[in-house]
């Protein structure tokens, strides 16, 4: 990763804070409410959500596993993945459970907590990862650009799906993303820190 990204890690925690400790005030639930009426029932990016959902990402994360094992035989690799999707989403799951923000009041509304979006985080996370390894070793840095620009795409489309579809409030969304991109940065920070001081075969 580029040295950059580490200090973005830090910044995305610090606005995660800004809304755990802000989403009640009057400005963040005006955002809410714009966002919610900017978005709210787009046909084009509601379904987006499909690819946040726990049976897609499970899809997505198996195939990452297998060519990571069939090409490199990377287990820290796979490790990798298991911290970022794996351990994220129980961190998500933590922090609803901590927070206990009711949904959005709309009919047939999910009974789960709201802060953060799981789609946000788990979507950031799983997408980061999956883009993480398709440029690891990629030497074209247009290639390494696309694949990039088009990861952040597609997490942003994930995590505005839940508000065209009034799933999730807009501040829920924005913590989900800050949460996620922490966490990927913590574990992107073991990752190369042990691949530069130890053997790939090893943890």
């Amino acid at each position: 990763m580029k040295k950059w990204f580490y200090p973005l890690g830090l910044a995305s925690l610090l606005g995660f804070v800004s809304f755990f400790l802000t989403f009640t005030k009057d400005e963040v639930v005006a955002l809410d409410h714009k966002m919610s009426e900017l978005l709210s029932g787009n046909q084009f990016i509601i379904p987006f959500h499909y690819l946040g959902e726990t049976a897609f990402v499970i899809i997505i994360m198996l195939l990452l596993f297998a060519y990571l094992w069939i090409h490199s035989k990377n287990y820290r690799g796979m490790l990798f993945g298991l911290f970022t999707v794996g351990v994220g989403n129980v961190l998500n799951q933590l922090l609803k459970k901590w927070v206990q923000r009711a949904r959005p009041d709309v009919p047939h509304q999910l009974e789960s907590f709201s802060f953060p979006s799981g789609h946000a985080m788990v979507g950031l996370l799983y997408v980061f990862t999956v883009a993480y390894f398709l440029t690891e070793y990629q030497s074209n840095k247009k290639t390494r650009i696309l694949i990039w620009i088009g990861a952040i795409l597609l997490t942003m489309m994930i995590g505005l799906s839940r508000i065209a579809e009034s799933r999730h409030f807009a501040s829920d969304v924005f913590a989900g993303w800050m949460a996620g991109y922490t966490w990927f940065v913590i574990v992107a920070l073991w990752y190369e820190y042990r691949k530069k001081s130890v053997p790939k075969i090893k943890l």
